[in-house]
Protein backbone atom coordinates (compact mmCIF):
# COMPACT_ATOMS: atom_id res chain seq x y z
CA UNK A 1 0.00 0.00 0.00
CA UNK A 2 2.99 2.44 0.73
CA UNK A 3 4.57 1.76 -2.72
CA UNK A 4 1.00 2.31 -4.07
CA UNK A 5 0.67 5.75 -2.27
CA UNK A 6 4.28 6.63 -3.19
CA UNK A 7 3.84 5.99 -6.95
CA UNK A 8 0.76 7.99 -6.69
CA UNK A 9 2.42 10.56 -5.16
CA UNK A 10 4.85 10.39 -7.63
CA UNK A 11 2.38 10.49 -10.56
CA UNK A 12 0.54 13.61 -9.08
CA UNK A 13 3.84 15.80 -9.38
CA UNK A 14 4.68 14.56 -12.19
CA UNK A 15 1.35 16.12 -13.78
CA UNK A 16 1.53 19.31 -11.92
CA UNK A 17 4.78 19.99 -13.22
CA UNK A 18 3.78 18.81 -17.20
CA UNK A 19 0.49 20.90 -16.63
CA UNK A 20 2.64 24.20 -14.78
CA UNK A 21 5.17 23.65 -17.78
CA UNK A 22 2.24 23.60 -20.24
CA UNK A 23 1.08 26.99 -18.82
CA UNK A 24 4.21 28.56 -18.15
CA UNK A 25 5.46 28.20 -21.96
CA UNK A 26 1.55 29.25 -23.07
CA UNK A 27 2.28 27.44 -25.83
CA UNK A 28 0.27 24.09 -26.09
CA UNK A 29 3.56 22.25 -27.07
CA UNK A 30 4.48 25.25 -30.29
CA UNK A 31 7.98 26.29 -29.67
CA UNK A 32 9.17 29.80 -30.64
CA UNK A 33 11.79 30.17 -32.92
CA UNK A 34 11.77 34.12 -33.65
CA UNK A 35 9.74 36.34 -32.24
CA UNK A 36 9.54 40.78 -31.66
CA UNK A 37 12.44 40.04 -29.37
CA UNK A 38 14.90 37.31 -30.46
CA UNK A 39 16.44 35.88 -33.82
CA UNK A 40 16.60 32.62 -32.40
CA UNK A 41 19.33 29.55 -32.58
CA UNK A 42 19.99 28.79 -36.25
CA UNK A 43 22.75 27.20 -38.77
CA UNK A 44 23.66 29.77 -41.36
CA UNK A 45 24.43 28.38 -45.00
CA UNK A 46 25.48 31.25 -47.24
CA UNK A 47 25.20 34.75 -46.27
CA UNK A 48 23.19 37.73 -45.63
CA UNK A 49 22.81 40.94 -43.49
CA UNK A 50 20.36 38.86 -40.97
CA UNK A 51 19.57 41.06 -38.30
CA UNK A 52 16.77 42.29 -35.61
CA UNK A 53 15.02 45.59 -36.40
CA UNK A 54 11.81 47.06 -35.06
CA UNK A 55 10.65 43.59 -33.98
CA UNK A 56 11.31 41.72 -36.46
CA UNK A 57 14.25 39.16 -37.89
CA UNK A 58 15.27 40.95 -41.46
CA UNK A 59 17.32 40.66 -44.52
CA UNK A 60 17.83 42.58 -47.62
CA UNK A 61 20.84 41.92 -49.21
CA UNK A 62 23.23 38.87 -49.30
CA UNK A 63 27.12 39.27 -48.21
CA UNK A 64 28.08 37.25 -51.67
CA UNK A 65 26.50 35.67 -54.58
CA UNK A 66 24.78 32.59 -53.13
CA UNK A 67 20.99 32.42 -51.20
CA UNK A 68 21.31 32.46 -47.44
CA UNK A 69 19.44 30.39 -44.97
CA UNK A 70 18.61 29.73 -41.36
CA UNK A 71 18.77 26.35 -40.70
CA UNK A 72 16.77 24.62 -37.63
CA UNK A 73 18.96 22.96 -35.35
CA UNK A 74 16.64 20.02 -34.68
CA UNK A 75 15.16 17.59 -37.02
CA UNK A 76 11.24 17.41 -37.60
CA UNK A 77 9.40 14.80 -39.15
CA UNK A 78 5.45 15.50 -38.74
CA UNK A 79 4.65 19.28 -37.68
CA UNK A 80 2.89 22.44 -37.90
CA UNK A 81 4.77 25.67 -38.33
CA UNK A 82 3.27 28.86 -38.38
CA UNK A 83 4.97 31.83 -39.99
CA UNK A 84 4.50 35.71 -39.92
CA UNK A 85 6.52 37.33 -42.68
CA UNK A 86 6.42 40.77 -44.60
CA UNK A 87 7.84 40.50 -47.86
CA UNK A 88 8.62 43.37 -50.80
CA UNK A 89 7.32 42.80 -54.30
CA UNK A 90 10.71 41.69 -55.24
CA UNK A 91 11.04 39.21 -52.74
CA UNK A 92 12.32 35.53 -53.14
CA UNK A 93 12.13 34.15 -50.34
CA UNK A 94 10.17 30.34 -48.90
CA UNK A 95 10.52 27.83 -46.02
CA UNK A 96 12.48 24.89 -46.82
CA UNK A 97 10.98 22.25 -44.92
CA UNK A 98 12.29 18.44 -44.32
CA UNK A 99 15.69 18.96 -45.74
CA UNK A 100 17.84 16.22 -46.21
CA UNK A 101 21.28 17.60 -45.54
CA UNK A 102 21.40 20.94 -43.37
CA UNK A 103 24.59 21.86 -45.03
CA UNK A 104 23.24 22.08 -48.41
CA UNK A 105 19.23 23.78 -49.03
CA UNK A 106 17.50 23.75 -52.62
CA UNK A 107 14.47 22.28 -53.54
CA UNK A 108 15.30 18.93 -54.78
CA UNK A 109 17.03 18.01 -50.92
CA UNK A 110 13.69 20.08 -49.02
CA UNK A 111 10.16 20.96 -49.87
CA UNK A 112 10.16 24.70 -50.90
CA UNK A 113 6.95 26.45 -50.05
CA UNK A 114 7.49 29.65 -51.70
CA UNK A 115 6.99 33.09 -51.08
CA UNK A 116 8.29 34.59 -54.88
CA UNK A 117 5.18 36.43 -56.36
CA UNK A 118 7.29 37.62 -59.25
CA UNK A 119 8.72 33.97 -59.82
CA UNK A 120 9.10 33.63 -64.23
CA UNK A 121 7.08 30.46 -63.65
CA UNK A 122 3.79 31.95 -61.49
CA UNK A 123 2.36 27.96 -61.05
CA UNK A 124 5.04 27.57 -58.40
CA UNK A 125 5.28 30.99 -56.95
CA UNK A 126 3.85 32.09 -54.00
CA UNK A 127 1.42 29.19 -51.84
CA UNK A 128 2.82 26.81 -54.10
CA UNK A 129 5.88 23.88 -53.24
CA UNK A 130 8.10 23.84 -56.12
CA UNK A 131 8.14 21.21 -58.18
CA UNK A 132 5.46 19.34 -56.11
CA UNK A 133 2.19 21.28 -55.75
CA UNK A 134 1.38 24.59 -58.39
CA UNK A 135 -1.10 27.27 -57.17
CA UNK A 136 -3.37 28.86 -59.42
CA UNK A 137 -4.08 31.30 -58.86
CA UNK A 138 -0.89 32.38 -57.81
CA UNK A 139 -1.73 35.21 -54.42
CA UNK A 140 0.02 37.76 -53.46
CA UNK A 141 2.45 38.32 -50.58
CA UNK A 142 4.55 41.53 -51.45
CA UNK A 143 4.22 44.65 -49.49
CA UNK A 144 1.85 43.42 -46.45
CA UNK A 145 2.16 40.83 -43.38
CA UNK A 146 1.18 37.28 -44.00
CA UNK A 147 0.72 34.30 -42.21
CA UNK A 148 1.75 30.53 -43.39
CA UNK A 149 0.75 27.97 -41.76
CA UNK A 150 2.46 24.74 -42.96
CA UNK A 151 1.37 21.02 -41.66
CA UNK A 152 3.63 17.56 -42.43
CA UNK A 153 2.06 14.81 -41.53
CA UNK A 154 3.05 11.70 -43.32
CA UNK A 155 3.06 12.02 -46.98
CA UNK A 156 0.25 15.23 -46.49
CA UNK A 157 1.89 18.79 -47.28
CA UNK A 158 -1.08 21.51 -46.18
CA UNK A 159 -0.10 24.76 -47.30
CA UNK A 160 -2.13 28.36 -45.50
CA UNK A 161 -1.35 31.30 -46.76
CA UNK A 162 -3.46 34.02 -44.44
CA UNK A 163 -6.35 31.76 -44.16
CA UNK A 164 -6.36 30.48 -47.69
CA UNK A 165 -5.10 27.12 -48.28
CA UNK A 166 -3.00 27.10 -51.41
CA UNK A 167 -1.55 23.17 -51.56
CA UNK A 168 -3.57 20.41 -49.82
CA UNK A 169 -1.10 17.39 -51.78
CA UNK A 170 0.68 14.17 -50.82
CA UNK A 171 3.99 13.35 -51.29
CA UNK A 172 6.46 10.85 -49.40
CA UNK A 173 9.60 11.75 -51.28
CA UNK A 174 11.37 13.53 -48.21
CA UNK A 175 10.28 12.25 -44.83
CA UNK A 176 12.24 14.39 -42.06
CA UNK A 177 14.62 16.83 -41.60
CA UNK A 178 15.24 20.74 -40.46
CA UNK A 179 13.73 23.56 -42.04
CA UNK A 180 15.09 26.35 -43.29
CA UNK A 181 14.00 30.74 -44.28
CA UNK A 182 15.18 31.47 -46.67
CA UNK A 183 16.60 34.95 -48.12
CA UNK A 184 17.16 35.29 -51.69
CA UNK A 185 16.14 39.20 -53.14
CA UNK A 186 14.21 42.09 -51.99
CA UNK A 187 13.47 43.11 -48.35
CA UNK A 188 12.17 40.04 -45.54
CA UNK A 189 11.14 40.09 -42.41
CA UNK A 190 9.91 37.52 -39.94
CA UNK A 191 8.03 38.85 -37.22
CA UNK A 192 7.06 35.38 -35.48
CA UNK A 193 8.36 31.83 -36.47
CA UNK A 194 6.93 28.74 -34.44
CA UNK A 195 6.95 25.21 -34.87
CA UNK A 196 4.31 22.48 -32.97
CA UNK A 197 5.83 18.95 -33.51
CA UNK A 198 3.23 16.54 -33.81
Amino acid sequence: MKRLSILAAGLLVGAAALQYSNVASGQDGWVTLVDSSKMGDWDEVGKANWAMKDGALTADKLDGKDLSYLVSKTSYKDFQIKAEFWADDDVNSGIFIRCQDPKKIDAKLCYEVNIFDKRPDPSYGTGAIVDVAKVDPMPKAGGKWNTYEITAQGPRLVVVLNGQKTVDVQDSKLASGPFALQYGSGVLKWRKVQIKPL
